[in-house]
């Protein structure tokens, strides 16, 4: 039937803050969930991550994705 088919073509996901900042590793950007606050992007084994400057806890980009615009929960933050 074709109902639950996906749709092919660009997936919603980008690297780019919630103002569509595009986003890269070294950036320092507001984390807007997990409580880490401050955070720095660093590519990992396992890809792109957030690391807290304040903890060092470390969450991968795709727990950042918000579902609605398929931007990252975060807010770039001037260097």
């Amino acid at each position: 039937m074709g109902l639950f088919k996906r749709k092919k073509g660009k997936s919603k996901i980008q690297f780019a803050d919630l103002e569509g900042q595009p986003l890269k590793a070294g950036d320092h950007v507001m984390s807007h969930r997990y409580d880490m606050g401050e955070c720095r992007i660093v590519e990992t084994d396992a890809g792109m991550a957030y690391e807290s400057l304040a903890t060092g806890q470390q969450v991968s980009y795709v727990k950042m994705i918000d579902a609605a615009t398929g931007y990252q929960k975060v807010k770039r933050l001037e260097s």
